[in-house]
């Protein structure tokens, strides 16, 4: 190939030639010769390296890239509350060392996007990191050790205890959620992104489980609530920080097929389920939808832990 291109002067001599054949040549056999070598030419000339990576990467979108999310909640240093939803902070920051020794790099819901829609790059072992909830411990003792590490994670709040506990000036460590300028300190680091877990449906004691469309609802009123608690979140985190969420995060992973379908239509472009498992994300916009993720429950060591959830 490389000899090719290095004498590719040659057929251009050779072009030359033809339209000046010699005495009795037929034109028309001329004519042929020189349209065969202007094809070899060009086809010399061709930057067949390049051509043959494009194809292997469009293959390699295709097949799509595993991504595993890891679901936390809250951190707290006392042990009579850890257990499914809560863990202590040393164990956090276990999983951050393990998963740095490991190869694994922490990415953000905008780097899948990017993926999806320009074709980024994706680190070789990419993996999610997400809280539910947003409370005030995770940024007292989760992001110092996201800090610590350089590592990423992504916070989906509930806008109604942020404007809660932000007029009441009020951390605790047990119960209180994210202010806006804890939430604005953690989105300036570049480290953390935050995400839309509905304004105020994160309940399940009045008739209604999280977001899901409650039996007996009508459509019309089902899609006024919906839209109108997730607009008023997404309305409110752009107000408070300037950023607009891009992923919705299914409060207790309830969800009915009216919900996903407005979901869709108020322009997410993911959203997180509480389904185990990993997703395979493509350069299909459609992967990005339902992500699956591990509950991270206390109980187990990292060891032990991602020995039960990662395959490498």
């Amino acid at each position: 190939m490389h000899r090719l291109r290095e004498d590719k002067s040659k057929p251009r001599k050779f072009f030359f030639l033809a339209f000046h054949p010699g005495k009795g040549a037929s034109a028309a056999l001329c004519f042929l010769t020189a349209a065969v070598l202007f094809c070899v030419t060009v086809l010399y000339s061709l930057p067949w390296d390049s051509v043959s990576t494009a194809a292997g990467t469009d293959a390699s979108s295709q097949k799509g890239v595993g991504v595993p999310v890891l679901m936390y909640h809250s951190l707290l240093k006392d042990s009579s509350y850890t257990g499914k939803y809560v863990i202590p902070p040393t164990l956090f920051a276990s999983d951050l060392s393990w998963l740095k020794a490991h190869g694994y790099e922490t990415i953000l819901m905008q780097d899948l996007i990017n993926y999806v829609d320009h074709g980024t790059p994706l680190p070789e072992k990419p993996i999610v990191i997400t809280f539910d909830d947003g409370y005030y411990n995770n940024y007292l003792y989760g992001f110092p050790l996201l800090k610590q590490q350089n590592m990423k994670a992504v916070i989906s709040i509930i806008g109604f205890y942020s404007d809660k506990y932000s007029a009441l000036d009020e951390n605790n460590a047990y119960y209180t959620h994210c202010t806006w300028p804890q939430i604005n300190e953690m989105l300036a680091s570049g480290l953390v992104e935050i995400q839309n877990h509905t304004y105020n449906l994160h309940t399940y004691n009045k008739g209604r489980l999280g977001c899901a469309k409650k039996a007996g609802e009508s459509a019309d009123a089902y899609h006024a609530l919906l839209c109108g608690d997730v607009t008023q979140l997404q309305n409110r985190i752009t107000e408070m920080t300037g950023t607009v969420p891009t992923t919705f995060t299914y409060p207790f992973g309830s969800f009915t097929k009216e919900t996903r379908q407005i979901i869709r239509e108020l322009g997410f472009r993911a959203s997180l389920s509480c389904e185990s498992g990993v997703s395979t994300v493509t350069r299909d916009p459609a992967s990005l939808y339902m992500l699956k993720r591990y509950l991270r429950p206390a109980g187990k060591n990292s060891e032990q832990y991602f020995a039960s959830v990662l395959s490498g």
